[in-house]
């Protein structure tokens, strides 16, 4: 039995909102990482790309799950397996790390800005179809292959934008087009990857049933929203 998927079951409100914190993080990570490009000091550049990874890759997995608050299947309640879902946060960490340390060690080339700029779309990307396969329903997830290869397109090319706008430009006005690039990264790949997404249900009697053991989105995304806001008044890059 085919499941109805709704992505706007909120209407605009988390699209926006997931948007937005996207960007946030985006701006957050890309201005330390352009402050570990003006560090001579190796300890204090590894601490600004580290602080980087963090808040992109944190921003990212928040940015995800706030989206899925608007994911709905019609005939089965949703919920997510807790240690699928944060080991998604540390994989998104991990990789968007590995990108910001390659640009942030080898500089502005082209081969970092693409290498990078690939690892971290990947680490986009990872992050999210790792999440989803946290998702406990009663039924099953498949997905369209050439949509969610659209997807990882969008994440790679998208994030390497966003690196070499960061690094290559420091002004004010680049800095915000590098975050909304990054915000764009994000949201256009989970998007467009949810577009993939076809739900297969397994239900008995043909009724709603109950979803397998897990939490709700809402619950897991908590802690994150909570340390959001003081992540923006503690870190205060010059811009």
């Amino acid at each position: 039995m085919q499941g109805t998927t709704d992505g706007f079951s909120y209407g605009l409100i988390t699209p926006v909102a997931a948007f937005l914190m996207a960007c946030l993080g985006g701006a957050l990570g890309l201005r330390c990482a352009i402050r570990s490009l003006h560090t001579a000091e190796r300890g204090r550049k590894a601490g600004w790309l580290a602080l980087a990874a963090i808040a992109i890759g944190s921003g990212v997995w928040t940015m995800h799950f706030i989206a899925m608050m608007g994911f709905a299947v019609a005939e089965t309640p949703l919920t997510y397996d807790p240690a699928t879902t944060f080991a998604s946060l540390a994989l998104s960490i991990v990789m968007v790390g590995l990108g910001i340390f390659i640009v942030g060690y080898r500089g502005t080339t082209t081969m970092a800005l693409v290498t990078g700029g690939t690892v971290t779309g990947l680490g986009i990307a990872s992050m999210h179809y790792l999440g989803m396969a946290g998702i406990r329903l009663q039924g099953g997830i498949e997905y369209d292959t050439p949509t969610v290869i659209g997807s990882v397109v969008i994440a790679v090319v998208a994030a390497t934008t966003a690196l070499w706008a960061a690094a290559s430009v420091h002004s004010l006005l680049m800095s915000l087009a590098a975050s909304l690039a990054m915000g764009v990264a994000v949201t256009g790949m989970h998007y467009t990857g949810m577009a993939a997404v076809h739900v297969h249900l397994r239900l008995p009697d043909g009724s709603a049933g109950q979803a397998d053991a897990g939490e709700p989105a809402a619950t897991l995304l908590g802690p994150m929203l909570v340390g959001a806001p003081a992540s923006s008044c503690c870190s205060r890059p010059s811009w």
